[in-house]
């Protein structure tokens, strides 16, 4: 088959292109014309600039291509001060789900989130027939939430598509990193002896990858596939890192109360040093008030799904980063 990959370069997008190859199938790596373009070198991928917030540039991307993987997105854990993300999440899907349908398409995989989905219930259980984020939601989660309206959308016109909601994203192939894949770096080298209260689901990248292949053919149009993996909290992922790294530290584990003290000197720091803060509002809420209990037993049931064990990733993930230069 032929397979366009919209947002090629990143963490998922690094495995997926990889797993694609070993089933044996030409792909066509798409991505920014500003992304690190690391993830891709080595392979034999036809790569191609692409910006989905620019339709023109989707036409070609999309010739003689049978199957899109759409992973292409921004994520925010910082609200959407100057609209990019809601641009690229929600009229970027947009300009994706029209340029499949005016390519004739015959697949469209797309990846959403956790996060589109709400996921505070009375019962503890999330799974696909949670209800959507919305405007009460952080802007994020409201951006990933729409953006699965447009595919749909595009399925009333004829498209065929399905939707991937993946949770916390972890394991090899990390080159920038992405934030988890930063934090365990920092975890596996004892330079964080102090850990919020709270946890997340945890999911290997190569887990999610597999699902979505397994997608092209066994997903049903139109239906959505909550992709979960092993809750954990931060002092248990700790835990196994410091061990995996022959590494123990003793770290202390913050309540979320206290933590939310810091946010001034976080945010101050983020602007100072031009990066990333460390964690924001946001992100503690996600962490304190997520769900335990994501299941994942639809696909299971209809895509073969098998996420392995917390430990395995967290193992491959250290040897994956021990191998290259720290970044």
């Amino acid at each position: 088959m032929h397979i366009a990959v919209t947002g090629a370069t990143g963490h998922l997008g690094a495995n997926l292109v990889r797993l694609l190859l070993a089933d044996g199938h030409a792909v066509r790596a798409l991505h920014h014309s500003t992304a690190r373009s690391e993830a891709l070198e080595g392979l034999a991928v036809e790569r191609m600039a692409c910006d989905v917030c620019d339709p023109a540039t989707l036409a070609p991307a999309f010739a003689g291509i049978d199957v899109v993987f759409h992973l292409a997105g921004l994520i925010s854990i910082r609200g959407d001060p100057d609209g990019r993300v809601m641009r690229t999440n929600v009229e970027g899907t947009r300009n994706v789900v029209a340029s499949c349908l005016d390519s004739d398409v015959g697949r469209l995989v797309h990846f959403s989130s956790i996060h589109a989905l709400r996921t505070t219930r009375t019962d503890g259980v999330i799974d696909e027939s949670a209800p959507p984020a919305d405007a009460t939601s952080f802007r994020y989660d409201q951006s990933k939430a729409l953006g699965e309206g447009e595919v749909l959308a595009g399925v009333e016109k004829g498209l065929d598509a399905v939707i991937l909601n993946p949770t916390g994203v972890i394991g090899p192939y990390d080159f920038v990193p992405s934030r988890a894949g930063a934090m365990l770096r920092a975890l596996f080298s004892g330079r964080m002896p102090l850990l919020v209260e709270g946890g997340f689901d945890w999911v290997d990248a190569r887990d999610v990858c597999r699902a979505a292949c397994d997608a092209i053919h066994r997903g049903r149009r139109g239906e959505r596939y909550l992709l979960s993996g092993h809750w954990a909290s931060f002092g248990e992922l700790g835990g196994l890192c410091g061990d995996i790294a022959k590494r123990p530290v003793r770290r202390r584990v913050v309540p979320a109360g206290i933590a939310r003290l810091g946010l001034p000197f976080s945010l101050l720091s983020a602007r100072l040093t031009g990066g990333e803060p460390l964690f924001t509002a946001e992100s503690l809420a996600i962490v304190t008030h997520g769900s335990r209990n994501c299941s994942n037993a639809k696909a299971k049931r209809q895509l073969g799904y098998r996420p392995r064990a917390l430990a395995e990733t967290l193992r491959d993930t250290h040897a994956w980063f021990a191998g290259r230069p720290a970044s």
